[in-house]
């Protein structure tokens, strides 16, 4: 494992927004989620089938908390795709919102230390590529600071400091599997990342937009 941080990030995600076909029902599901001040919402009808190749991930304080979330998404209109349940690194389950997005929900405590909030410690954002080294590489030419990096595993990167979201790199087929869903997808990924370095888009597609 290499690990380098800076505090110098040159590029960093600074918005994430997600394309959806029916802009008013995303607005009141994020609400009642409870995420709403993470992402942002865009009309969208471009075609988009199977995976999207990406998560967003939230990670809280204990299992209460999860299941918290999950019921709350649940209530909303999410599909559950895994329930909450232990594992070996802690606790957490998986949903679909009504538009599509996948969001996992977990925390590294087996055991509640107190009673469930309805407080994020982190939001990530886990997009799946072909090739973990030359993505990571693709984003480290655009300005962008490595936090972590596991081989051709994981990468992760250093959030810019007024990022609510933090961007990691995932393999798409590794990603699927523990989402609990097939890796085939095709069309749009259905999401807009914004940046401080303009627009473009990745080697897997995933495009980037000036932020505002």
């Amino acid at each position: 494992m290499a690990n380098t941080t800076s505090t110098a990030v040159s590029t960093s995600l600074a918005s994430v927004t997600l394309e959806v076909a029916d802009l008013d029902a995303a607005r009141r599901f994020y609400s009642a989620f409870g995420v709403d001040a993470y992402i942002g919402l865009r009309a969208c009808d471009a075609h988009s089938s199977g995976f999207r190749g990406f998560t967003l991930g939230l990670t809280v304080s204990g299992p209460a908390t999860v299941d918290g979330f999950v019921g709350a998404a649940v209530d909303a209109g999410a599909t559950v795709l895994k329930p909450a349940a232990k594992s070996l690194w802690g606790y957490g389950g998986v949903v679909q919102a009504p538009d599509g997005t996948i969001w996992k929900i977990a925390t590294s405590a087996k055991k509640d230390t107190g009673p469930a909030t309805r407080e994020i410690d982190e939001v990530v954002l886990l997009i799946g590529v072909e090739d973990v080294k030359a993505t990571r590489q693709f984003y480290v030419g655009r300005g962008m600071t490595v936090a972590k990096s596991f081989g051709g595993k994981y990468a992760e990167f250093v959030p810019g400091q007024s990022s609510p979201v933090k961007l990691a790199l995932y393999k798409r087929r590794a990603l699927a599997k523990d989402l609990g869903v097939p890796a085939d997808g095709t069309g749009s990924h259905r999401i807009v990342l914004g940046g401080t370095a303009g627009a473009f888009t990745d080697e897997d597609g995933f495009a980037w937009e000036a932020a505002a």
